[in-house]
């Protein structure tokens, strides 16, 4: 039998509170999208056994100790044993989500949204798996139907927005964004994605009478990236802060100087620059952050059909 401990954390994990996503790397809505209220633990929820809350403990244990195929195994047994308890599929599906199988993680989802509709999470992670695979629409269906199910969660959808943007939906995006602002208010990504939606919308020159004043925001290098979109700065300036450091932190930080200064170049009309840029920060993404599944979106949207200029506009 697993400990208590190990009780609360399949509670915390399958029934709304911390996600699975919080062990693996992968972010979930938001670290404060979390049940307030929560429900009792696993092992006295109507409908669990102490055997399936065994199992789905035993599958965490391995997760974490880096056995991902004993983990999966664990989640199929439970899933087998009890093909009515929406936990193990929600487990399972996170589980295979951290590993990229989108396909199979959207299956799993699905069974957890037959099976509890009122319940915003899967359709949240199902929406965020269904942007990976750059099918716009079935995700932005999926967020806005988390918002309906739980809107005091709407403003960390932050998802929904970078979806928005994608699909040429600007005054929904920017109303996004600026919800989210009042929940995350140091947050230069956030205040870029609603520039960019704003400029689409109404061109550069609001947009940049309406960017977002950030401060406190101490990744590198988030700093330059919002002087650049303020007119203060320019790419040179964030490709130099971005060379500081070494090993993984370097990676990340080239990262999101090109994915930023892709969308910079889009926004002003340069579209050949864009799609280099947007290119060079795809050979650099890895595979589990969420940012890094919207460069290789971009690029995949854009060598479809190129975005509209927003240069031109007044």
């Amino acid at each position: 039998m697993i400990s208590e401990q190990w009780n609360q954390v399949v509670h915390r994990l399958c029934l709304g509170g911390i996600s699975l996503c919080m062990l693996v790397g992968t972010p979930p809505v938001d670290a404060q999208d979390q049940d307030p209220n929560p429900e009792p633990p696993v092992a006295a929820t109507a409908g669990s056994t102490g055997v399936e809350v065994d199992l789905l403990g035993r599958a965490l244990v391995h997760w974490r100790e880096g056995d991902r195929v004993a983990a999966l195994e664990m989640a199929e047994i439970a899933v087998s044993s009890k093909p009515r308890d929406p936990k193990a599929w929600m487990l399972r599906g996170q589980m295979l989500a951290a590993q990229g199988e989108r396909a199979a993680a959207i299956t799993n989802f699905s069974r957890v949204i037959r099976l509890k509709p009122e319940d915003a999470q899967p359709y949240q992670q199902r929406g965020t798996e269904y942007f990976r695979e750059g099918k716009l629409e079935e995700s932005l269906a999926d967020f806005d139907r988390a918002n309906e199910l739980a809107p005091e969660r709407a403003p960390q959808n932050w998802q929904r927005g970078i979806a928005l943007y994608y699909a040429n939906r600007f005054s929904d995006g920017r109303a996004q964004f600026e919800l989210h602002q009042t929940v995350n208010s140091h947050d230069v990504e956030n205040a870029v994605w609603h520039f960019l939606c704003t400029a689409r919308e109404s061109g550069l020159d609001e947009a940049r009478k309406h960017l977002i004043p950030i401060r406190g925001d101490s990744r590198v290098p988030m700093q330059q990236i919002h002087e650049l979109f303020s007119g203060k700065s320019d790419a040179e300036a964030v490709m130099k802060a971005a060379a500081m450091g070494e090993g993984e932190r370097l990676r990340r930080q080239k990262f999101y100087a090109h994915l930023y200064l892709a969308l910079y170049q889009e926004a002003i009309g340069n579209e050949a620059e864009a799609l280099k840029e947007i290119r060079a920060a795809v050979e650099l993404a890895g595979t589990s952050d969420y940012m890094e599944a919207v460069a290789k979106v971009h690029l995949q949207q854009r060598s479809v059909a190129p975005s509209q200029s927003t240069a031109d506009r007044p």
